[in-house]
């Protein structure tokens, strides 16, 4: 008969042994550790909100004041940035203060758009109770997109119109965007339906434009990409793995990839980024004598040569002598 162990012996079962401690024992210690971690988290989220934000703003102020260099570029058919960003920087902090109410003024109706009905629809309980309001939430659906997509258009009809007709009048007359705005309007009410047609078309040159360009670029990308994997299998057949050396190599030659990449693709892009300002130059300058005078000039006229006061009197030119007699 085998020994079994009396109870409390050196040889008894103890639970106590077997699970000396809880997973809620560690909770004090962890949750330190947690919560510190939990906080640097939150603190690099915070800061990357920021950076991005700050990057934001300035690359939009970088934006405008690029939009008045580039006007004065297609203008005057020379670029000067030094030249051009102390001429413009005035004009360029307008038109940046402009994008920003815009921006803001866009975001604030976009949340209107979108909370307003998601809060109707929940305080009506379409949003519960699904099953009883499917055609109501459908006909809701169809409506909130069609107004959805008017406000896209909207927007990017704003930002075509600023961008390609309220920086000429604000660089030309020299006022703010809200007088900008109203001068532009006034034209824009006489010729409504030319300018629509030009808002048509450039959407369908935009388009051939992209596809365009984007075959194009194909180009540069092989150039950039086929070294790089290049690089990458030689290292793989040498051996190399992935260490702190490697990685930093890595990380700095693929930076250097991808700003040769996008050097290249702006340099095939010149033709598009010139053709456009330009195309909405010479549509806008029929329509604004500010702007067809500096497209168009005037030619000057041929001065007159002086007149003397006293002319010599006229003297018929002598005659040939006459031919002598023959014989």
């Amino acid at each position: 008969m085998p020994h079994i162990p009396h109870k409390g012996g050196q040889g008894s079962f103890q639970p106590s042994t077997l699970f000396r401690s809880s997973p809620l024992d560690w909770l004090p210690h962890t949750a330190p550790r947690i919560s510190e971690h939990i906080a640097q988290f939150v603190a690099l989220i915070v800061v990357a909100i920021f950076a991005v934000m700050v990057l934001s703003f300035i690359f939009l102020y970088l934006n405008s004041l690029f939009r008045f260099i580039l006007f004065d570029a297609v203008l005057q058919r020379e670029c000067s940035i030094r030249a051009g960003w102390q001429k413009w920087r005035r004009a360029g902090g307008r038109f940046f203060l402009w994008q920003i109410v815009f921006q803001i003024s866009v975001w604030i109706f976009f949340a209107v758009l979108v909370g307003v009905p998601l809060a109707l629809s929940f305080a009506a309980g379409w949003a519960t109770d699904i099953r009883h309001h499917i055609g109501r939430l459908i006909i809701g659906v169809i409506f909130g997109a069609a107004l959805l997509l008017a406000f896209v258009v909207t927007v990017a009809v704003v930002q075509v119109m600023a961008k390609d007709f309220l920086v000429p009048v604000m660089a030309l007359e020299g006022v703010d965007f809200a007088d900008a705005w109203r001068r532009l309007l006034e034209i824009v009410r006489r010729e409504q339906g030319r300018f629509a047609i030009y808002l048509l078309l450039k959407v369908v040159l935009s388009i051939a434009a992209g596809i365009l360009f984007t075959i194009i670029a194909i180009v540069p990308v092989l150039f950039v990409a086929v070294p790089g994997i290049a690089m990458v299998l030689a290292g793989k057949a040498a051996g190399l793995g992935w260490s702190i050396s490697t990685i930093s190599l890595a990380i700095i030659f693929g930076t250097m990839l991808v700003l040769l990449l996008i050097y290249l693709i702006a340099l095939v892009s010149v033709p598009a980024t010139v053709f456009f300002p330009a195309f909405a130059l010479y549509f806008f300058a029929a329509r604004y004598p500010n702007l067809n005078l500096l497209l168009n000039p005037v030619p000057a006229p041929i001065p007159n040569p002086p007149v003397p006061e006293n002319p010599a009197p006229f003297e018929a030119p002598p005659l040939p002598p006459s031919p002598e007699p023959i014989g």
